[in-house]
Parts: C-alpha cells; structure tokens; sequence
C-alpha cells in the first residue's frame, strides 16, 4: 500500500454497461450473506423486485434482514433445515436443497425478479446435493435482466468462473473461534 493518493485513474476511462451481473461472495470470513443484503437493499431502493432462496438457514430463525426484506417486498423462502451438523436426518436436509433449488430455478427462470439472492447455495452444490452444472446452466440462460448473487464458503470453480463479480472474505479473527455465540443485531 501506498502512503500517496491514486493520480491516475484505476479503471478504463470507457465501460460497457451489462443488462445483468452474477456476484458471488465466498470464502472464510463474515460478511457473505450481510454483503448480499446491502445489494438487496439497493435493488429494492431503485424499485427492483427481488427474492430470496436461503438453502441453509431454517424459516424457524426468522433473522433480522427477513423481517426487513419482507416489509420491503422481497419474497423470502427459507428453505434450509439447519445446519448439518444439528440435523437428525441428512436425506431430509438434501431433500430441501433439492427443493430449495427446484423454488431457485423457477424463480430465476421466471424473469419476474430483477435479483435473486441464492444464499449459502455453494454448501449443496458442494457436497453433491444439488448439480452444479445444472446451477450454473441455469445461471448462464437465465432472461438477460435477471442479477444473481450466490453466497457460501469454498464456492465451485464453475460457479466462479460465470460470475462477473467475485469477493473472497478472508478471515482474520472471528468473535466464534473464541467461544463467542452469535449475536442477535449483529449475526442474525
């Protein structure tokens, strides 16, 4: 890093303008899905229509941001059992990511919504749950002014590749590793 100001400009002084974009937030760190958010915000801010599909995140939370997202017209689907590892049934888990994605793809394929927010969707994809191929095929055709972000760790090297936008947050430290539980306000 540099102890002086930029003086020369960072980007090509021309850009094409796209009718749609594919941004994935991936990698250790907090920030994926409260990333996504702040995009959700500002597509809704600029009168877009926009969903969610959570393939994790159980609609017995009821976190903070769906609260707020259904009071501001988002369609929310929180579709997830839970995390794997509280789960008492593992074929029931894949069975709702399935169904997770069956809800994702109509969705995206529907052109209704301006951006669709497809959170935590590298954990089935991941682990076999759900086709890559097929996620990615339907990223790729999907109607051309249809925005998809995808969060989760260890995003797939094709998921990658399709996205215009990719952000890897990097842990340094997290408040969990410490025995500290997740807050409400902050986490959820």
């Amino acid at each position: 890093m540099s102890d002086r100001p930029p003086t020369e400009r960072p980007r090509p002084d021309v850009s094409t303008q796209a009718t749609s974009l594919v941004i994935v937030n991936t990698g250790e760190g907090k920030g994926k899905t409260t990333a996504a958010m702040g995009i959700l915000l500002r597509a809704v801010s600029r009168g877009w229509k926009a969903c969610v599909i959570q393939f994790i995140k159980s609609g017995k939370w009821r976190a903070g941001e769906e609260d707020v997202g259904r009071k501001l017209g988002i369609e929310w689907l929180s579709l997830g059992e839970g995390f794997t590892w509280d789960s008492e049934d593992l074929d029931r888990d894949r069975a709702a990511a399935r169904e997770a994605w069956r809800a994702a793809r109509e969705r995206i394929d529907s052109g209704t919504y301006d951006v669709v927010l497809l959170d935590e969707v590298t954990y089935p994809m991941s682990w076999g749950w759900i086709p890559t191929a097929e996620v990615v095929g339907a990223i790729r055709e999907r109607p051309g002014h249809v925005n998809v972000i995808a969060t989760g760790r260890d995003a797939p090297t094709e998921l990658l590749d399709v996205a215009d936008t990719v952000t890897e947050m990097t842990k340094v430290r997290h408040a969990f590793d410490r025995g500290i539980a997740a807050r409400r306000g902050i986490d959820f």
